[in-house]
């Protein structure tokens, strides 16, 4: 992943499918963004690997 890119969610709240951009040019990153549908706030991890492969784990605030 580069700079910036776009990627796909399931809010793990509502279950809707999100699109939302990622800045890949950090290695790790945790951060909180709001659902764009149902308000609740998603934890995000986001992890880019030594060959640019990106992985990202959404989680809600209660697990």
């Amino acid at each position: 992943m580069h700079s910036s890119e776009s990627a796909h969610i399931d809010c793990p709240y509502c279950g809707e499918s999100l699109e939302v951009t990622i800045d890949g040019s950090v290695g790790q990153q945790e951060y909180i963004e709001d659902c764009q549908v149902c308000c609740k706030p998603i934890q995000f991890r986001v992890r880019v690997d030594a060959d640019g492969e990106s992985s990202i784990d959404v989680r809600s605030e209660d697990e």
